[in-house]
């Protein structure tokens, strides 16, 4: 089920159409070109997307929504799945604008789960005027725009897998082609040469990284239910780097490491904590 904001000014003004969440387009209508500027700082674009011949699909969404919370992991890793916005679908989380970036990066860091996650729009990057634009009439609301710039689809939902996705677009007549979340070279050596010690591990772990110039490393810890549980930024230099991490206040399971290097992430590593 979904969650519904809505004024009285916005009781009298929307007109529920079938299949259809969002209320500013009807299927098949142009949509307006938009830039937003993501938590990240990066500048987004509509039309320099579909310019490109990519799809788009945009997720609008507010922090404290309950079915946005349990669907953003399926959506990351839709946005992973098909190339982290490199390949012929771009994801895009779009807020009301009622939240700002620190609460969006909570968000995300909280529920976005072990994937790459998509880029993020709160109302400081000018999130709220494309939703007002869009006007969904419940959250979350998932919506494909074509190459074209036309809204292909208004509502996919329910959201249980990304195979759910998937369904929707090939009903759009629309069959992207899997793709890996591309980085740049160092990120890549980076990632295939990083290691966990001890594992199991008890207090502590030690998570060794070669890099090919200083950069920073941004550390995330996952439960295996996908919940961003700790996340910290290391400073690393050029060649082999060995950073501590603290395991003495992790519960006794399994958990996923994945590092964040100039926006590229890592596959999960698996880290296994005993007592």
């Amino acid at each position: 089920m979904k969650t519904k904001l809505l004024s009285l000014i916005a009781i009298v003004a929307i007109t529920f159409t079938s299949n259809s969440q969002i209320n500013g387009y009807s299927v098949g209508q142009t949509v307006a070109d938009f830039t937003v500027t993501d938590t990240d700082g990066n500048s987004h674009t509509l039309s320099s997307y579909t310019n490109a011949g990519k799809w788009v699909v945009l997720d609008f969404f507010f922090t404290t929504c309950g079915p946005c919370q349990q669907t953003t992991p399926i959506f990351n890793e839709l946005h992973e799945k098909y190339g982290c916005n490199t390949g012929d679908v771009v994801c895009l989380t779009i807020n009301t604008g009622q939240d700002n970036d620190a609460a969006v990066v909570q968000f995300e860091q909280t529920y976005g789960g072990s994937s790459a996650h998509c880029p993020a729009v709160s109302g400081d990057g000018g999130s709220g005027a494309v939703n007002s634009v869009f006007n969904p009439s419940a959250y979350p609301t998932y919506c494909l725009i074509g190459a074209d710039m036309k809204l292909k689809n208004g509502d996919i939902w329910p959201i249980s897998a990304v195979s759910d996705f998937e369904s929707a677009f090939s009903s759009s007549g629309f069959n992207p082609t899997p793709a890996a979340c591309t980085g740049g070279i160092s990120d890549d050596y980076a990632f295939q040469n990083m290691k966990i010690y001890p594992n199991p591990a008890n207090q502590s772990t030690t998570l060794s990284v070669d890099l090919l110039s200083s950069q920073n490393i941004d550390v995330q810890i996952y439960n295996m239910i996908g919940m961003n549980i700790s996340s910290f930024v290391v400073n690393g230099i050029e060649g082999n780097n060995e950073f501590n991490i603290n395991t003495s206040n992790l519960s006794r399971g399994e958990y996923l490491i994945r590092l964040n290097i100039n926006g590229s992430l890592s596959n999960p590593i698996m880290l296994n904590v005993v007592r």
